[in-house]
């Protein structure tokens, strides 16, 4: 009897919440399944021109020639970020902005190459099919408060992804693994391709749904990293002025944090007075040189005015669950092949999705048509007994 109380109790939590969460996941798988190509589609669109074709060992221009260029390219706006992408290689790419002060989806990226300091391209960030899909994806929209929303319905994911195993152990004691019962009803049918798929693809919507929850608390890892490392690394200058004038060499920044982290090779560069730095210091991020380092962030703080070293530290477990989670989440981390297969787990998640939802009308369609045919019998039984007295 306790056995199918629980029973009970796991369907109506499976039930729930897969209800409250369903048309948001479809919403996310569907726009994550082209998110995992984005590198390619971008590609394909010639959104990310090759550097070109330069004899191999060519040296690189110095980082201070590249942000001269950059900012003739655009003289109104103030560089705030230095970046280079895995994928693009030569290539270093600007992030740039009416003031510092600038909310950060306002930017605009100039892309040069690093060899010769030629302009190569400015992408527009804010167009386009993906950025549609992207933004659908991260916050629906609506910012922060999408990005919280998003990320409560992946807890509730997880909570029918939980209660749906749960409740498969029971329900498959009496059949064999694999059982789609053909010569039933259309329900059953689909009840069968629903639980087999769902313990198929078990893991990867754990992995996907846990580390999706993570990416929705982005901005709350960004402020605990900022509130408490980043402000423990700058506490000598906080009493001190901003700088005002011309800052010190960024190539000489970068030079200093490569000599510090001698392993690892510059990512991102945060300028003084952006929201991932100080208002003293260049932060300069180091990544790992290899593919199971190269997700790992190291931040170095560089005197803006001195161009000496202020600290460096690892970053806290939190922030490198970010890190971790979010090539995870995409499959952007074992090329095309893994991209293929979490596509497929997608569309696979997708029918899950659909047919979880047919079942629950298919059921309450069958239950109406149940108490309409008892309602019918009472009438008729009500008639029966008019009719003898």
């Amino acid at each position: 009897m306790s056995n199918v109380k629980n029973v009970k109790r796991w369907f109506l939590i499976h039930k729930w919440t897969s209800l409250v969460c369903t048309v948001f996941l479809l919403m996310l798988c569907l726009t994550g399944l082209p998110l995992i190509f984005h590198e390619e589609i971008a590609e394909w669109e010639g959104k990310m021109p090759a550097a070109p074709e330069m004899p191999a060992g060519t040296p690189k221009i110095s980082l201070d020639k590249i942000v001269e260029q950059g900012q003739q390219q655009r003289p109104n706006e103030v560089i705030r970020y230095v970046f280079w992408n895995e994928e693009t290689p030569n290539q270093v790419i600007l992030s740039m902005a009416d003031s510092l002060q600038s909310a950060p989806e306002v930017s605009n990226l100039v892309v040069l190459d690093e060899r010769t300091a030629q302009l190569l391209h400015e992408p527009e960030l804010q167009e386009g099919f993906m950025y549609v899909m992207l933004k659908l994806h991260v916050d629906m929209f609506a910012g922060i408060l999408g990005k919280l929303f998003l990320g409560l319905m992946g807890m509730c994911f997880l909570v029918a992804i939980v209660s749906g195993v749960m409740l498969y152990g029971p329900i498959m004691r009496r059949f064999n693994f694999g059982m789609i019962r053909r010569d039933k009803s259309t329900r059953l049918k689909w009840l069968d391709m629903h639980n087999l798929l769902g313990i198929v693809v078990l893991s990867w919507t754990l992995v996907v749904g846990f580390t999706g929850v993570i990416n929705t608390l982005s901005d709350v890892v960004v402020f605990l990293w900022q509130s408490g490392q980043l402000k423990e690394m700058a506490a000598p200058y906080e009493n001190k002025p901003a700088i005002t004038g011309k800052l010190s060499s960024l190539q000489e920044a970068v030079q200093v944090a490569t000599a510090v982290a001698p392993d690892m090779k510059p990512s991102v560069v945060a300028f003084p007075g952006t929201m991932f730095s100080s208002k003293h210091h260049y932060a300069v991020f180091m990544r790992g040189a290899t593919p199971l380092t190269s997700k790992l962030i190291k931040p170095v703080l560089v005197d803006a005015q001195t161009g000496k070293l202020t600290d460096t530290r690892s970053m806290p477990w939190y922030v490198n669950a970010l890190f971790i989670s979010q090539p995870l989440h995409f499959g952007d981390y074992g090329g095309i092949p893994l991209k293929i297969i979490w596509a497929l787990f997608d569309v696979a998640t997708i029918v899950i999705l659909i047919s979880g939802l047919y079942l629950w009308l298919a059921r309450r369609k069958a239950t109406a048509a149940r108490i309409d045919r008892i309602q019918s019998e009472a009438l008729l039984q009500a008639s029966i007994k008019e009719t003898e007295i």
